[in-house]
């Protein structure tokens, strides 16, 4: 029993340091990910490591190498059909949150957003952004709507980093979310759908902008 809960901690362990490194690109797309080399690296013994690359591939963060594993591309059609998806589905939650939030839960989500202010890294910056439009799913009172929201931000998180490792990206996504539970604050169904459609749309083009302009990044985000 004690090996058992050893072996689980160790591989959530070595799944949350792994996981890290592929988000911030410390470990790139198509680096290759051997079980021994990982073994040796992170101290690890084969079985957690095994079973933390399993979790890594059902994300799609890792994917299978013949025998062994590599970090997965990033898949700039799969980015975009999540775009689509993404506004869909968030403009639905919004326009039902609008009718069905009370003012004390879009107060909270205020006060959310005022303590996320201060999240100054990228990392911090991407887990705040993405609980904001969790949590404003949820507001729609239908708990599919989140599911969805918390799915599709959870595949996008790696371009989600790099979209927003500039200060000014972080700031100009902090304003659109302002602005965004303003508009819901006041009931305005029309300009809030609004405005998380431009949000969505905006946050894609710019991760577009970000690849087009590093050569390097562009040669390793482009699936094989």
């Amino acid at each position: 029993m004690a090996d058992d809960v050893e072996r689980s901690s160790q591989t959530t362990q070595l799944y949350e340091r792994l996981r890290t490194a592929i988000l911030t690109l410390e470990l790139l797309p198509g680096q290759s990910l051997a079980e021994r080399g990982l073994e040796s690296r992170f101290q690890a013994s084969r079985t957690p490591v095994r079973a933390a690359l399993v979790r890594l591939e059902a994300e799609g963060l890792v994917r299978r190498d013949g025998r062994s594993y590599a970090v997965a591309p990033i898949d700039l059609d799969e980015i975009a059909q999540l775009a689509e998806y993404r506004e869909a589905i968030e403009t639905a939650a919004a326009r039902l949150a609008v009718r069905r939030a009370s003012d004390e839960q879009l107060d909270e989500l205020a006060d959310e957003l005022n303590d996320a202010a201060d999240a100054s890294a990228a990392g911090d910056s991407v887990q705040a952004g993405g609980d904001f439009h969790a949590r404003l799913a949820e507001l729609a009172g239908n708990p599919f709507f989140g599911t969805a929201v918390a799915t599709s931000l959870r595949r996008l998180e790696r371009t989600r980093w790099l979209e927003a490792r500039s200060p000014e990206a972080r700031s100009h996504a902090r304003d659109e979310h302002r602005r965004i539970l303003q508009a819901m604050r006041e009931r305005d169904a029309e300009l809030a759908t609004t405005l998380i459609a431009e949000h969505i749309r905006g946050t894609h083009e710019r991760l577009q902008d970000a690849v087009a302009t590093n050569d390097w990044r562009r040669a390793q985000l482009l699936p094989q």
